[in-house]
């Protein structure tokens, strides 16, 4: 957008705005050129910038959202990381974690607090989440009966990180919670999500 890359060379004189621009680097001049453009044509363009980013964030149910966040409150995360981590979470944020899979969702306070308690069931405690969740917050987003159960059993059954050791392994490796994939050395391109890596 014009105005937002500029930040504030505009000086206004009448209706209209003079809008200081950089010379074409191939110009035989150095500096600035003043372009005199209506106050209106900005406005019309901030306008429909304005209302791009209202469609992104209008995806999310602001009160669903905000309870979720309400759930993240304990671990003293601040609002932006709490932003953060839901997004990556739920994919309204990028995550290389979920290729292109993740389709955008909005989550639900109930399952979220399904997944934390879960987790502290194995053993960690509010401050270990804070780890986990800081080191791997797509952890929010992984369904709690096809993958991290399983997985735990996986690590339990086969073998055998039970205990003080599971509590180990998943501060130093959470993503081991969102394995779906074991390619066996026989590359299915799902690298993020294989328990080759483990």
């Amino acid at each position: 957008m014009l105005g937002s890359s500029l930040a504030s060379p505009l000086a206004t004189f009448g209706s209209y705005t003079d809008v200081l621009l950089p010379l074409s680097m191939n110009s035989s001049h150095h500096g600035v050129a003043r372009v005199r453009t209506s106050r209106v044509s900005l406005q019309k363009k901030w306008i429909v910038f304005c209302s791009a980013a209202q469609a992104e964030t209008s995806s999310k149910d602001p009160k669903t959202w905000e309870e979720c966040k309400e759930a993240l409150s304990c671990f003293d995360f601040n609002v932006e990381e709490q932003d953060k981590i839901l997004g990556k979470a739920f994919g309204h944020l990028h995550s290389p974690y979920w290729t292109e899979e993740r389709m955008k969702e909005n989550p639900k306070v109930e399952t979220l607090n399904q997944i934390l308690e879960f987790l502290r069931s194995l053993g960690l405690s509010d401050e270990d989440l804070h780890k986990v969740m800081k080191k791997f917050p797509e952890v929010l987003g992984c369904s709690l009966e096809d993958e991290m159960k399983p997985n735990i059993g996986i690590l339990e059954n086969q073998w055998g990180i039970t205990g003080k050791s599971l509590r180990n392994l998943l501060l130093r490796n959470p993503k081991v919670l969102g394995y779906n994939v074991d390619c066996k050395g026989d590359c299915v391109a799902q690298c993020t999500r294989c328990w080759v890596r483990f």
